[in-house]
């Protein structure tokens, strides 16, 4: 068979094994190739076959086993911080599973339901292209040249609605003018990319693109962190980058603050931890701006968890993991929760939709007393209009995230 070009990547593994405490999949089924060495061992396997391993009666092929063992895997890039060798981990697994679409033994089937409704209707829920706008909220206006496109993603215009809506008032009551593409916001592609499916992204990419470009906006906002990276990274691989500066929402929202252009009305009375989304941390390098705008928060007592920044431990639901294995998932999950309770912080807040969508569910899986919120809905809380105080035995902070029923088709 032929193999991509990773050989560079194969040879430089030391087999050390340091990646594989720090694998989350592997906690969920602790087989030895489901780790990163497990999946580079069988992969120096493959490459190095010949008509020796046919004579000793040894298989030597991309079985279903193997397969399943490369899809066991969130590409939340942890094995990648602590690799010795330095080997792009998280490059090289969105490689192999290109590989493997491109030779019919992948993806998994809850990912080829999904690239089927990407290609029919431009999201993966196989919701209508007509309905994508219709989460924004009537009392925001919006604007025909305006200053910022929000960039909803396909979980924020059919499911978790309400985190891009807090976003939008947020933006809103700081005077930013806004709009959104509409029918033409399409799915960003990112849980394709990651579980290997390359064919809908220039289309994707393209129509973004040229719409966006048309509308004369400066910035490009999104409270998706997969949307995030894919977006700023992955459009200039297939067609072009936007023309527009792209922000993750909290980084648009420090930029605001620090110009005072955002009020902060309210305090916000809870001691909080903060949980890295995999895609807007380890893939992107942003840390600092959500807690930035956490300890501006008046109220907040912020405390962090001992696996945190570019150690911190993944949500459970990237990587096409969530979809496929959506039990280990929620297992991941759990972990993570057990992680915020040590704290003693009575909010986990993040800055994902999966993130906050799959450790819900986490914590109500294990009855925790955990709240699980976004950035957004806390600052929708804390710049609202004045909320006259309560007694102490009140709590005037907004409603976290409750678990959902898994939904038909997850994108991550």
């Amino acid at each position: 068979m032929k193999m991509p070009r990773i050989q560079k990547e194969l040879t430089a593994c030391l087999q050390c094994g340091y990646c594989i405490n720090v694998c989350e999949t592997h906690g969920q089924t602790p087989w030895e190739s489901v780790t990163p060495r497990g999946k580079i061992y069988y992969l120096n396997q493959l490459s190095q076959a010949d008509g020796m391993d046919k004579l000793l009666n040894r298989e030597v092929s991309l079985n279903p086993y193997f397969v399943d063992a490369m899809y066991k895997c969130t590409g939340c890039g942890n094995c990648e911080v602590v690799c010795h060798a330095n080997i792009p981990l998280m490059e090289l697994w969105e490689k192999v599973r290109a590989w493997l679409v491109k030779e019919g033994v992948a993806p998994m089937k809850a990912h080829k339901i999904m690239a089927d409704k990407v290609e029919e209707n431009h999201n993966p829920y196989g919701e209508p292209s007509s309905k994508r706008g219709d989460w924004w909220p009537e009392d925001v206006p919006k604007t025909d040249v305006p200053d910022v496109i929000f960039f909803a993603g396909c979980t924020g215009s059919y499911r978790e609605k309400g985190i891009c809506q807090s976003g939008v008032r947020v933006m809103h009551r700081a005077g930013v003018k806004m709009n959104i593409l509409g029918e033409a916001e399409r799915c960003c592609t990112s849980p394709l990319i990651r579980t290997g499916t390359l064919d809908y992204s220039l289309d994707c990419a393209q129509t973004v693109v040229e719409k966006a470009d048309g509308m004369g906006a400066k910035d490009m906002v999104m409270t998706c962190s997969g949307c995030y990276k894919t977006v700023s990274t992955d459009f200039g691989k297939y067609y072009s980058k936007v023309g527009q500066n792209v922000y993750h929402f909290s980084q648009y929202v420090e930029n605001l603050i620090n110009e005072r252009k955002l009020p902060f009305n309210n305090e916000f009375k809870a001691k909080v931890t903060y949980h890295d989304p995999c895609h807007m941390g380890r893939h992107m390098g942003v840390y600092d701006a959500p807690r930035n705008v956490l300890k501006k928060i008046k109220g907040i007592e912020f405390v962090e968890m001992g696996r945190t920044r570019e150690n911190s431990r993944c949500c459970g639901a990237g990587g096409g993991y969530r979809s496929q294995y959506t039990d280990f998932a929620i297992g991941v999950g759990m972990e993570r929760i057990r992680d915020a309770e040590a704290t003693g912080a009575e909010i986990l807040i993040t800055c994902c939709p999966f993130c906050v969508l799959n450790l819900a569910q986490a914590a109500a899986k294990m009855k925790s007393k955990m709240k699980v919120m976004d950035l957004a809905d806390v600052l929708l809380h804390v710049t609202g209009p004045k909320i006259e105080e309560k007694p102490a035995d009140e709590c005037a902070c907004p409603p976290a995230a409750t678990a959902k029923p898994a939904a038909k088709a997850e994108t991550e």
